[in-house]
């Protein structure tokens, strides 16, 4: 019996960490025990969690599963797929150009800025009272 071989990739956006792992298959992707479209409700989340896949033409060759935790969904669906990409890159060498051209390998350096003291949030001062 041939053992299955089983590719892994973490990523991170926001506050978000995602690790995902890939084995060949049906193109089933689940997150969090959950499907994907329950997971993630709105359509724009999905499409960006599973855009490596999208843009390397593999969506029916390999079976998705990812445990992420930390943050909103957004960034939820953003480490998902840096970690996808990932993934993919160490089951296929070959799809590291197509991944690099959309900018999927890169993790998104934005995060929110702290709060500094003496001010409501990073920037906004204090409200002005005349009297």
């Amino acid at each position: 019996m041939p053992e299955t071989i089983i590719y892994n990739g973490t990523g991170r956006r926001k506050t978000s960490v995602a690790r995902v792992w890939l084995k060949r298959g049906s193109g089933a992707v689940t997150v969090n025990k959950k499907s994907v479209e329950d997971y993630f409700p709105r359509e724009v989340w999905q499409i960006k969690a599973r855009e490596p896949l999208s843009v390397t033409d593999t969506s029916m060759e390999y079976d998705v599963m990812v445990r992420v935790k930390g943050g909103g969904l957004t960034g939820q669906a953003g480490a998902m797929s840096h970690g996808l990409a990932r993934a993919l890159l160490k089951a296929n060498e070959s799809l590291r150009k197509k991944l690099k051209v959309s900018g999927l390998l890169k993790r998104d350096p934005r995060m929110v800025e702290t709060k500094k003291y003496g001010k409501r949030k990073a920037r906004r001062g204090q409200q002005f009272s005349k009297r």
